[in-house]
């Protein structure tokens, strides 16, 4: 409520105008009233009891009007924005009028208690979490067994809503992470991609319409892995950065300090927090991912290990080899790949082999769901 107000506070100054109250804060308010009068009515009960010992501790009238009313719902809806604050929140922060609101009109507070924005966003979600634990404790000291079936059931309905919140908020932040990839990801026209491909001028308009971008769109695909290699090319070694989807291996080139094709600055792009901390600061120092080759299927994907003796380049270390074939087998593309240490080395190796056999067992389900015919009837 420090940082809210004060904020409220500086725009009525005209200061920080263009800062979304809600996309920091959402319903924080609704969140505070609710949660203060939940804390009221629950405190004047055990008071009552205290003061008058003969009166039973009856707390099944608070919490149902609580917990089947708006609390969790509340909740929910902060919860469900908390992902998008923080995305929002770390862009916010590039800015030295933003830096100033927070350190000096808010962090210095004695109420924050040395704590910042972000550690408190966050806790809300905590508080949610704690609700089971306080109907089980309460569960445990009922004596009526009336009561103890409702507080029981109360406890699974909230259970069941935070399982449920959990894929919504890991659904949205993995819609955030992929809406980001797509603005750094840049996918070249086959003829800038490779130069044996030749198209005339005349023809590239009609061939230019790329949807390759849409590749990334899917709210089903799940990013396994990612991380910065070496390629090592004829003459030379190139910075590559790999993502390990859990159906295809995108590698791209990457590029510093440069404006995406037709976009603006991308050092302006809000930087999404749940990316590695290492995309993060390549992304704000204006860099992009060029795809280098057509992403590599997992099906297709062939993983070889290269000992060091085989290895004649000096300069190589902690090298594996992907090689992309073609639904006939044949290879098609290979790449000669150096991780930073033997351990990254292995990670990767590692990941992409798991990748690789959830991918088979997964298709091989589906084939046998798909071909499973009904029971043959007794008559034929």
């Amino acid at each position: 409520k420090v940082f809210m107000n004060t904020l409220k506070y500086l725009q009525s100054h005209e200061f920080l105008l263009d800062v979304d109250l809600w996309r920091l804060f959402a319903n924080l308010e609704d969140l505070n009233k609710i949660s203060l009068s939940f804390l009221k009515a629950f405190s004047e009960t055990v008071k009552e009891h205290v003061s008058k010992s003969e009166s039973p501790m009856d707390f099944s009238s608070i919490l149902r009007k609580f917990f089947q009313g708006d609390l969790c719902q509340t909740h929910q809806m902060y919860c469900l924005n908390y992902t998008s604050a923080v995305f929002y929140l770390e862009n916010l922060r590039q800015r030295e009028d933003f830096g100033i609101y927070l350190k000096q009109w808010c962090e210095q507070n004695e109420q924050c208690k040395r704590l910042h924005l972000p550690e408190l966003l966050v806790t809300p979600l905590h508080r949610l979490t704690r609700y089971p634990l306080l109907l089980n404790n309460i569960w445990k000291r009922s004596t009526d067994e009336t009561e103890k079936g409702f507080i029981w059931s109360l406890k699974e309905k909230v259970e069941k809503s935070i399982r449920d919140l959990e894929g919504k908020v890991k659904w949205l932040d993995n819609f955030q992470k992929f809406r980001q990839l797509q603005e750094v990801i840049i996918w070249p026209q086959v003829w800038d991609r490779d130069k044996r491909f030749f198209v005339p001028e005349c023809l590239k308009q009609s061939l230019r319409e790329n949807n390759s971008e849409n590749i990334l769109s899917s709210a089903n695909r799940l990013l396994l892995h990612e991380g910065k290699l070496t390629l090592a090319e004829s003459t030379r070694l190139l910075d590559v950065y790999l993502f390990l989807f859990d159906d295809f291996l995108l590698i791209t080139k990457i590029k510093r300090n440069k404006k995406k094709h037709g976009g603006s600055d991308s050092g302006l792009i809000p930087v999404c927090p749940s990316l590695t901390p290492e995309l993060q600061s390549f992304i704000r120092d204006g860099g992009f991912c060029t795809v280098l080759d057509q992403p590599i299927p997992l099906d297709r994907l062939a993983l070889k290990n290269v000992d060091p003796v085989h290895i004649t380049v000096s300069s190589l270390r902690n090298a594996f080899l992907i090689q992309h074939e073609n639904r006939y087998r044949q290879c098609i593309a290979v790449f000669l790949l150096q991780a930073q240490t033997e351990a990254a080395k292995k990670t990767w190796m590692s990941q992409i082999e798991t990748a690789i056999s959830s991918y088979t067992t997964q298709r091989e389900a589906k084939k046998s769901t798909a071909f499973c015919s009904p029971a043959e009837s007794s008559e034929i």
